[in-house]
């Protein structure tokens, strides 16, 4: 099997999406033909006010990391080279928009399905469900701005 998104991207410490976060939420995404698809499951932790409820910001982070993720490897994709390879590629969030269909239950996994809506070389577009017992919870738009090498290196 290959090895997730997130687990070829060196030195990535976001909280959700960083492999070398060890407090983080620890996404995995992969590529499902041209759709990126990852599983999270909530911990009671990642609840709302409601215990039986996962968190919104989590819904919202997980969105944003997994979308995000998906734009960098699919810029990887695109110039030929594996994830993680120099000179690195790396996106920040432009914008994020999420709307909450319906509460995501605690205990079931969430399923994210991510596709790639408009690109450029330097802005990709994508469009994210968040799924729970096959119903959407969540979709989200988001446009992630890639940074020049630079940028990653400066921190």
């Amino acid at each position: 099997m290959t090895a997730a998104f997130q687990d070829r991207m060196n030195h990535n410490l976001c909280f959700g999406c960083g492999a070398c976060n060890e407090q983080g939420l620890k996404l995995k995404s992969f590529w499902e033909g041209n759709e990126a698809v990852c599983t999270f499951r909530p911990e009671p932790h990642h609840m709302a006010g409601p215990t039986h409820v996962v968190n919104g910001g989590i819904i919202s982070t997980i969105i944003d990391c997994h979308t995000l993720c998906t734009a960098m490897a699919d810029a990887y994709r695109r110039e030929n080279r594996e994830i993680g390879s120099d000179p690195y590629i790396w996106y920040v969030t432009a914008s994020l928009k999420v709307d909450y269909l319906r509460p995501a239950p605690i205990d079931q996994p969430l399923i994210l399905r991510a596709q790639i809506v408009e690109r450029s070389a330097k802005k990709s577009r994508l469009a994210c469900v968040a799924l729970s017992n096959n119903q959407e919870c969540a979709v989200g738009d988001v446009v992630g701005v890639r940074v020049p090498h630079d940028w990653f290196e400066n921190r």
